[in-house]
């Protein structure tokens, strides 16, 4: 069928994707991915006669005259996406334009670099007693964030907190979560999350700016904030000898 499907490529780990994926992009007749994100061992097991092309260098018309071009000679148009394309994927505006061509389109999930963070810590963001609310958030750039979702008043929660986008504004982001969370509230970075270069480094909020740059990262990671990092957390009570529900009677102690 003549259309685009937007795929999470996931973290970058090319066995991080789904099997949906796989099977899509193992019979790909044309993939346009994002160039400077998308590991390309992800596609590695595409037909030999696809046609690849990296966005890295192009606009958004000209991805989407790429995409409507391709579909309009009635070929299928597989676009990449790291992570999960719902997270900061900027597919929004480019379905837009799919839509005004009247361009057929689907999305197909991917496991997002913020989970496999998790995975390579081996932690649960959502701790019984603890934390059960995950925050996913950036700060300001050059893309700007809307006034009632600063960091300040997210970080008021005290949540697990996760930030995207954010590395290039860590004194900012240093700042901003002092206003709530303790100086020595664990914080962990996540460098390049499902690459063989990936990267885990961990301390206290009041010397992530510190650590930061003694690592050299300046780019593609993840800031991870809240006690979930070193907190055991109580026992869940669905797992509960003596809690009842659908599928299992509690016993009594």
């Amino acid at each position: 069928m003549s259309q685009v499907i937007f795929i999470g490529a996931g973290p970058g780990d090319p066995e991080l994707l789904t099997v949906k994926a796989y099977e899509k992009i193992r019979q790909a007749e044309v993939i346009l991915y994002a160039g400077s994100l998308v590991n390309p061992a992800v596609f590695q097991h595409c037909p030999e006669e696809a046609e690849v092309a990296s966005s890295a260098s192009m606009d958004l018309e000209e991805m989407t005259d790429f995409m409507v071009q391709r579909v309009k000679e009635g070929k299928e148009v597989l676009r990449l996406h790291t992570g999960d394309p719902s997270l900061y994927g900027a597919i929004a505006e480019q379905i837009r334009r799919l839509e005004i061509e009247k361009v057929a389109y689907q999305v197909i999930p991917g496991i997002s670099s913020f989970l496999a963070g998790a995975a390579a810590m081996k932690k649960e963001l959502t701790l019984p007693g603890k934390s059960q609310t995950v925050i996913i958030s950036r700060v300001a750039g050059r893309t700007p964030v809307p006034e009632k979702e600063n960091l300040k008043s997210l970080a008021a929660h005290q949540a697990s907190l996760v930030l995207f986008l954010s590395v290039g504004q860590v004194k900012q982001v240093v700042e901003d979560c002092l206003t709530a969370y303790a100086p020595e509230t664990p914080v962990a970075i996540a460098y390049r999350v499902g690459w063989p270069d990936q990267r885990i480094l961990r301390g206290s909020l009041q010397n992530l700016s510190e650590m930061m740059e003694e690592a050299g990262i300046r780019k593609t990671a993840l800031i991870y904030i809240g006690d979930f990092l070193q907190a055991e957390g109580d026992e869940s009570l669905l797992y509960d000898a003596a809690f009842t529900h659908e599928y299992r009677e509690g016993k009594s102690s």
